[in-house]
């Protein structure tokens, strides 16, 4: 492990990271907000952070980044990520301790959306940008974007794509990752800005539009109204948010094929097929359950059953109900929704359609195996074998999901948490959701979770968003051996 190497890569990332505070300083000094002093101090801090990091490890001559080095920069990274974007929360002080600043920053970056803030529109508008901001650079990841514009990292980088993509088997699109990383950041981007130009036309104001743009696409569900999207009370923006949803939970390789001149790409994936699939089938059996027992017109049903759907099963966290209110059978829907995620490849949590759909072929196989004992088997995924360490993988990170679910469950009630709170929080803060149940629910906040409850989740926060793999690796003794 160089250790030297480790840190001059998270140097240079913090310090990009300090040149990102400059574009909510430059919203503050517009608006003439109490931002501009916070966020002046955090650059100044941020970059002599970076730099402490930079001259570390500047002895470092090493070009090659190994699989090890790649997940110790990925955790470490967004680490360090979550302790500098805390600043410009702490020193506004808008949050009483460090731990809900932290709290705030590590929910934004790692698009959770989870929050404490208890009067959000009171926050100012440079500190409600940044929140944005962050969501924005974690949905895609702050690694891969250093991937795209660090050249140093060479061929090394893909170890850190492979530790930081959220997908089981990375696409690459072009020979080399930095192309990868450049093409999967330009149409991200492509789709933020037609939707902004979307809910600007419908009314939104440019800022608010901007905004929920921002935390649309990385499915992070950050908005600048305290009763979310439901403040707008919008059938229009209801409907746009939707659509971004919807994209932002396909996987990105597929919206470039698409932009190539391939609109067959997303019905030839069987995963999107089977995400599309999902949607379309929860959002009719939520809806036709709140039909008459909650809503009156079957149209109005099928309008929240969807953006609720859509909204927890992206992993956005999004809100224009209050899903706590529903019938028992909806709410166990959205409940299992948190773990199902979205596709592979997007930039939605939880366990992801595809180690789902291999799952249940490998449970599959096991029932042919031993109906026909001599049969020869193998689980397919678009009529190709999937590999032994691939199936390995994923059946390993299920079972690692669940198990650290409900040990953290565990943890969070011995806390004092109650029972469907500690479930529920621990539920949307693995699946990077946001809202949960019980005290977190759609219209509350994680104001009231004790502070060491709010240091578990932001562990929680952090191995939902780095696949479990590479925060849990750096627990293993035999990472740090030769």
């Amino acid at each position: 492990m160089h250790w030297r190497h480790v840190f001059k890569v998270v140097g240079v990332l913090t310090i990009t990271l300090a040149f990102t505070m400059v574009i909510p300083l430059l919203v503050g000094l517009f608006y003439r907000d109490m931002s501009v002093r916070p966020f002046l101090q955090a650059i100044a801090a941020t970059l002599a952070g970076g730099v402490a990091f930079y001259l570390t490890g500047r002895t470092d001559r090493s070009e090659f980044v190994s699989q090890r080095e790649g997940m110790a920069i990925v955790a470490l990274g967004w680490t360090v990520a979550g302790f500098f974007g805390a600043l410009p929360f702490y020193f506004e002080g808008e949050f009483p301790t460090l731990v809900d600043a932290v709290f705030e920053s590590v929910s934004g970056f790692t698009t959770t959306g989870a929050s404490v803030l208890t009067d959000i529109e009171a926050v100012s508008k440079g500190l409600l940008l940044w929140r944005s901001l962050i969501q924005w650079l974690g949905g895609m990841g702050i690694i891969v974007l250093g991937i795209a514009i660090l050249p140093f990292l060479g061929i090394g980088g893909m170890q850190l794509y492979k530790a930081e993509v959220p997908t089981p088997v990375p696409d690459k699109l072009q020979p080399r990752i930095r192309d990868t990383a450049m093409i999967l950041w330009k149409v991200y981007a492509l789709i933020t800005v037609l939707q902004v130009a979307a809910l600007w036309a419908g009314g939104m104001s440019f800022y608010d539009a901007v905004n929920h743009a921002l935390t649309t696409l990385p499915t992070g569900g950050f908005s600048t109204k305290n009763a979310s999207v439901a403040q707008f009370d919008s059938l229009y923006f209801d409907l746009v948010i939707s659509f971004f949803m919807l994209l932002a939970g396909i996987n990105f390789s597929l919206h470039y094929q698409m932009l190539r001149g391939k609109p067959l790409a997303f019905w030839r994936d069987s995963e999107c097929r089977f995400f599309l699939g999902a949607v379309l089938v929860l959002t009719l059996i939520v809806s036709f359950d709140i039909w008459r027992t909650v809503y009156a017109s079957l149209g109005e049903a099928l309008r929240y059953g969807l953006f609720q759907v859509l909204s927890i099963l992206t992993t956005t966290g999004y809100a224009t109900a209050d899903y706590e209110q529903w019938p028992a059978m909806s709410q166990l829907i959205l409940l299992q929704c948190m773990f199902l995620g979205a596709s592979a490849g997007s930039t939605g949590g939880g366990m992801k359609c595809l180690r789902i759909m291999l799952c249940f072929k490998f449970c599959y196989k096991e029932l042919f195996s031993l109906i026909h004992p001599r049969a020869v088997s193998h689980v397919k995924i678009a009529g190709k074998a999937v590999p032994d360490d691939v199936l390995r993988s994923v059946l390993g990170f299920l079972a690692l999901y669940m198990g650290l679910f409900g040990l953290c469950s565990v943890l969070l009630a011995g806390l004092g948490v109650d029972f469907t709170t500690a479930f529920g929080a621990v539920a949307a803060t693995l699946g990077n959701i946001g809202p949960g149940f019980g005290m977190v629910g759609p219209v509350e906040n994680y104001a009231q979770i004790p502070y060491a409850g709010k240091w578990l989740l932001i562990w929680c926060m952090l191995l939902g968003r780095l696949e479990i793999y590479t925060v849990v690796i750096l627990l293993v003794p035999e990472f740090y051996r030769k």
